[in-house]
């Protein structure tokens, strides 16, 4: 019965994903925690399955040449060391066994569920304003540190990403409109995604080798999920997507209070 519940889960996350193209950490790790799974196993389980789920996005769009491997690069060159940094710090003391530490990744959680909430909300608008003409000296300071903006905002989803499993999908997305605002909608995403593949299995890995990781759990939402995603592909342009990423959205909204607010007062 178990097992059922779990490739249910998948599978009803996998055709979110397959629909919207959001909906992976977002909600798959409070799923998990609504299982009854310990915060790092829910997160560290998340992260592999984000890995393995968005290869193949990562492959399609790479094959169709939506991919700027060169943003890629910059922002997994502050991503991925910023990841090992974290979980090394972490490892090194008995805080990984704390009550503290599994608060610490409830409360980034709630943080990232209400950004990417906020950033789903806004997400034209952020589009729209971007494309703006935007005033001769704030162009110039994005094009001169383009790089460095791309660099530093891979360490802050080094961070996020690492203790919470959300960030490297609609956050990420948004972040990048506004420093590449004339690049293709479509290649932002897809360099995006490829991304968010070594940064979430880097991520992942940390909590593997620290035993936070439910490999028949993983095993369980894949054969849900994977075909799901393939489905709901096929099917999106016969589900109401607005109407479906409203629903997402107040569901984010929901559970990021619940993870910042609530569950600090219990």
């Amino acid at each position: 019965m178990e097992l059922i519940l779990h490739i249910s889960a998948g599978a009803i996350v996998g055709f979110a994903i397959g629909i919207t193209g959001v909906g992976g950490g977002s909600l798959m790790t409070p799923l998990l925690l609504f299982f009854g799974y310990p915060v790092p196993v829910a997160i560290g389980t998340d992260l592999l399955y984000a890995a393995i789920t968005k290869t193949g996005g990562a492959l399609s769009h790479h094959r169709a040449g939506n991919v700027d491997w060169s943003i890629v690069r910059l922002l997994a060159l502050g991503s991925v060391p910023t990841a090992i940094l974290v979980h090394t710090a972490i490892s090194q003391t008995t805080f990984q066994e704390s009550q503290e530490f599994a608060e610490l990744l409830t409360f980034s959680l709630g943080i990232m569920l209400l950004v990417t909430a906020i950033v789903l909300i806004y997400r034209n608008k952020i589009r729209e304003k971007a494309l703006d003409n935007k005033p001769p000296f704030i162009m110039r300071f994005i094009q001169r540190r383009r790089s460095r903006l791309t660099f530093s905002m891979g360490i802050v989803l080094g961070v996020c990403v690492t203790l919470s499993s959300v960030g490297a999908g609609a956050f990420a997305a948004a972040i990048l409109l506004t420093i590449y605002s004339q690049t293709r909608t479509v290649k932002i995403i897809g360099s995006d995604i490829a991304h968010a593949v070594p940064l979430t299995f880097i991520a992942g890995l940390g909590y593997l080798f620290a035993g936070y990781v439910d490999l028949m759990l993983l095993l369980s939402l894949l054969i849900g999920s994977l075909p799901a995603i393939a489905l709901g592909s096929r099917l999106s342009d016969l589900v109401p997507e607005k109407a479906l990423q409203s629903l997402l959205t107040a569901i984010l909204l929901s559970l990021g209070l619940y993870y910042t607010i609530f569950v600090k007062l219990v």
